[in-house]
């Protein structure tokens, strides 16, 4: 199990009582500002002198009521409700289940559509035209065109990234491309590359996982889903497929020589993490600059984790929750010599999407959060972090019952969300900015 969470980890198997009704979810945007608990020095993702102490938020049985976490508030964390003052502000609308967000120096956004489509968003909100230049795109089920980022070197290259179902003989495969973005009154895509392919072809609409994130040594991250293969081979933890994975490659989509499978026979060299099931959320920390990972489960099973070279996450074999028919799942084993086990695990799911560490100055309380997409949910999770351990958790934009698919902090410090169900991109901003 992952070295990671302390002595509370270590000491054996805790069993989490929860007393009493839990405290309702509410949207801040009715509550005045406050701060979070101090911590014991200034640096927002050091320990914490008080913790959240609130009953959990989550006050609905469990689908896996046997299961027990493997250690104190690995789920069901005391609710830590900061009272934030903040508005939501609409900026743009009009769109087809947006998928992604991406901030372009200008002040204007990138946005994907999942049924194929790119566009860009003025500052005034106004939608452009799709942009010319995109690659033929399997929009079926849960593929289409998934994330969008800038490259690195974007003011000099106009370079961006993103993934999408490529339609192939047979049924589709995940694909992460680079292409130069061309801005003018018909914006386009030009010079594009596909620098890493799925290997299988899967006739699966499902599990694309697909979050891009770029770490701070010249890598790029790529989430894989495991596109619904739940036993034999090529499942999520056959490292000789792609299938259920954390992809690294270098920026140009070469393999890195210190990748941690590069030498082994049989796995594929740019295999970076292996065992998950569809993590759809994924972000950097800002102080560590690990990879964090959020990911789908199957009834009570979504997990945040954190990522390290060469680890196996467990799916299908180890794994919270149980089936969507209420079978258990595999031999319903939750933890195993050899599997990280999640920092955190939610029982009912939420079904998470999009991931942003909040560090900015816009919302002080908030610094030192995970930030957690909600679909079936239809909420914004903010979880309060303390060093590597989930502390607290609160439920946002819960009146609006919306399916956050994408979770982003932009330049100012303020906070966007995609809202698939209506098509929107809210921006969450300090009251009365």
């Amino acid at each position: 199990m992952a070295n990671v969470l302390g002595g509370a980890a270590r000491a054996g198997i805790w069993l989490l009582i929860v007393a009493g009704a839990a405290c309702a979810p509410s949207d801040a945007t009715e509550e005045s500002a406050s701060e979070l608990n101090a911590t014991a020095n200034d640096d927002p993702w050091g320990p914490r002198s008080v913790l959240p102490s609130g009953t959990p938020v989550e006050n609905r049985p469990p689908n896996a009521s046997s299961q027990r976490p493997a250690f104190r508030g690995q789920t069901r964390s005391p609710g830590d409700r900061t009272n934030v003052a903040f508005d939501v502000r609409v900026t743009a609308s009009g769109l087809s289940r947006p998928w992604a967000i991406a901030f372009l120096p200008d002040g204007a956004k990138l946005v994907t559509e999942r049924p194929g489509r790119m566009r860009i968003i003025a500052e005034n909100g106004a939608l452009s035209e799709p942009l010319a230049g995109l690659p033929a795109i399997a929009a079926r089920g849960q593929g289409g065109l998934l994330d969008v980022v800038l490259a690195p070197s974007f003011a000099e290259t106009s370079q961006i990234y993103f993934t999408y179902s490529e339609p192939r003989t047979g049924g589709n495969g995940l694909v992460l491309a680079r292409a130069k973005l061309v801005r003018g009154a018909t914006p386009s895509l030009t010079n594009v590359e596909s620098i890493w392919r799925m290997t299988q072809t899967s006739s699966s609409s499902v599990h694309f996982g697909s979050r891009i994130v770029f770490d701070r040594d010249g890598h790029v991250f790529v989430t894989v889903g495991e596109r619904g293969v739940s036993n034999g081979a090529g499942n999520a933890r056959d490292l000789g497929s792609s299938y259920g994975k954390v992809i690294r490659l270098n920026l140009d989509g070469s393999i890195p020589l210190d990748n941690p499978y590069v030498n082994r026979p049989g796995a594929l060299p740019e295999v970076f993490s292996s065992g998950h099931r569809n993590p759809q959320s994924a972000a950097l920390h800002p102080k560590t600059g690990q990879l964090w990972t959020v990911e789908h489960g199957a009834r009570g099973g979504d997990e945040v984790n954190i990522i390290r070279p060469g680890k196996d996450y467990g799916w299908p074999t180890v794994t919270y929750g149980i089936d969507y028919s209420g079978a258990t799942i595999g031999s319903g084993v939750t933890a195993a010599a050899g599997i990280e086990q999640p920092v955190y695990y939610w029982d009912p799911v939420i079904a998470p999407a999009g991931a942003a560490f909040y560090d900015a100055a816009a919302f002080p309380a908030w610094r030192g959060s995970l930030f957690v997409g909600g679909l079936a949910g239809e909420h914004l999770v903010r979880l309060t972090i303390s060093e590597d351990r989930v502390v607290g958790e609160e439920r946002l934009l819960t009146a609006r019952r919306a399916r956050i698919r994408d979770v982003r902090v932009g330049p100012a410090g303020t906070i966007f969300v995609s809202d698939e169900t209506n098509g929107q991109i809210l921006e969450l901003v300090p009251r009365g900015s």
